[in-house]
């Protein structure tokens, strides 16, 4: 079972408690997007066999959503941290690295 820990209220819960969101740190797009931009936004994902970063929400909790880092195969978690971050923090980075031989971030 997954077990993810909110950064807001600190609780650790099960995935039962939380909302999946899909991939994080997405680039949305306007109103004046081209139909390819929108496409990319609404269809395009990633699903790596790995290292991922998605979004949650603590459905039953603070209702707040939420990032995590986690290994898609082992379920691993990294590390989770507030959803108004851009990008993962240093600490989740290193982490994910240390445990994960080879793994670079991509751009």
């Amino acid at each position: 079972m997954l077990i993810l820990s909110c950064p807001y209220c600190g609780v650790a819960c099960d995935e039962t408690e939380l909302q999946p969101g899909g991939e994080a740190h997405l680039t949305r797009f306007g109103p004046d997007a081209s139909d390819a931009d929108f496409e990319g936004y609404l269809f395009r994902r990633k699903n790596p066999r790995g290292v991922h970063f998605e979004r949650w929400r603590h459905a039953y909790g603070c209702g707040k959503w939420f990032h995590a880092a986690r290994h898609t195969v082992t379920l691993e978690v990294f590390g989770t941290y507030p959803a108004q971050v851009t990008e993962p923090p240093p600490d989740i980075l290193d982490a994910i690295a240390a445990k994960v031989p080879g793994w670079e971030p991509s751009s």
